[in-house]
């Protein structure tokens, strides 16, 4: 059977990285960028990938063979180190017509291509497979860098911004020294409250948020490219939250949730605001409650802000909302526990239990997180009542 036509290189390039295990996480990067291709594979996987595409892409192998000849050292080094013993006519012709191209611009063909050989054995590195983790800033946004080994030497970052609720959110890659690598998480965690994680957890963690997936807006493509690396883990994997509340126990000591209602208060843990359409709404009605011709008692005013949280609750906390933030809860314990706030880590982990154990809307904490995000506008509106009582302007 004749190897089938051209399909693009990029496309060629992308059934190279599967049929070649080894070389994938040197390929991909390149995103079918024949430059960019050739400067991320060593020497001997650069023939590799070549031989590759020319016994079964030959058209799309001849594509990379004549821009890699450009670079007259390295890139024409790696065409001329393709045997061509054993190749299909197609590969074989793309690479006499080659050879007969560079030797008429004066480049020395060996009478024999040489097979690529290895002088030394290279140096082995320990593999590196690392997480650090920031804690859940006030929207619930979590910041996650995730190190692994570079197939041809030194690190590869991956740098997430994770929510429970709007999925992931930002996915970007580097590639450094091993050397600088280390300093910076060092350097990282060393800010306060960044800690370590198991990365087999975080890449649970980062399964189960990939899965949440806000209409209007699809993953990064960065990470859609290195989904499976980022996520891949034994089934059952716990994440970082759930090994806090593993380690911890799901506490549901009354004090270990007044403590969680201090957290959010003192803008340590939350507040989480709802979705802005329905942030929106609720902050229209207490500002048009404000403004609003009828003049109440500041107490009156009061009941009516309780009725509008009361009645803004059970919209907000319909499921999966719930549950997600009973998920934030907990990883927000991992963080507080491997910081050394134990306490407040039980206390993070009774807020999750309440969320989970009855109505959402109905929970103290729910209402508190409400109230700190709505404070601005829950201020003004008691100003303007008590300004209104000042000028002796309050109704009977």
């Amino acid at each position: 059977m004749s190897p089938p036509s051209g399909v693009g290189l990029p496309e060629a390039l992308e059934r190279a990285a599967s049929s070649l295990a080894a070389d994938a996480d040197a390929i991909r990067p390149a995103n079918g960028d024949p430059s960019a291709l050739l400067a991320e594979l060593s020497p001997e996987a650069a023939v590799r990938v070549l031989r590759w595409l020319l016994e079964h892409q030959p058209e799309d192998g001849s594509e990379l063979a004549d821009a890699w000849c450009e670079d007259e050292e390295s890139g024409a080094a790696a065409v001329l180190a393709v045997d061509e013993a054993g190749l299909a006519k197609a590969g074989r012709k793309v690479l006499r017509r080659i050879r007969h191209r560079l030797r008429s611009r004066g480049v020395e063909i060996p009478e024999a291509p040489p097979r690529p050989t290895v002088a030394t054995l290279p140096r082995v590195e320990e593999a590196i497979d690392a997480a650090v983790l920031s804690p859940l800033d006030p929207r619930g946004h979590r910041a996650v860098f995730l190190v692994t080994s570079h197939p041809s030497g030194g690190a590869r970052v991956f740098e997430l911004v994770l929510d429970e609720a709007e999925g992931v959110l930002d996915c970007r890659v580097y590639s450094a020294g091993r050397s600088k690598v280390r300093q910076f998480l060092k350097e990282f965690e060393g800010q306060g409250a960044a800690v370590s994680a198991p990365s087999d957890s975080v890449r649970a963690w980062i399964a189960r948020v990939a899965t949440i997936e806000p209409k209007g807006r699809s993953a990064p493509r960065m990470f859609s490219e290195w989904r499976s690396d980022l996520t891949r883990c034994a089934e059952g994997t716990p994440t970082p939250g759930e090994l806090a509340r593993e380690a911890l126990g799901a506490s549901e000591d009354p004090a270990d949730l007044d403590r969680a209602l201090e957290l959010v208060r003192e803008g340590q843990v939350g507040p989480w605001p709802p979705a802005p359409d329905l942030l929106q709404a609720i902050v229209a009605k207490l500002d048009e409650l404000a403004e609003g011709t009828l003049i109440v008692s500041p107490e009156a005013r009061r009941e009516q802000a309780d009725g509008v949280l009361a009645d803004a609750l059970p919209r907000i906390y319909v499921e999966p909302h719930g549950e997600r933030t009973a998920a934030r809860f907990e990883e927000a314990a991992y963080g507080l526990w491997k910081g050394g706030s134990e306490d407040d880590a039980r206390a993070c982990l009774a807020a999750a239990a309440s969320f989970r154990s009855g109505a959402p809307a109905e929970s103290p904490l729910a209402r508190t997180m409400l109230e700190v995000v709505l404070e601005p506008a829950l201020r003004k509106l008691e100003e303007s009542a008590e300004a209104a009582a000042g000028a002796g302007q309050v109704k009977a």
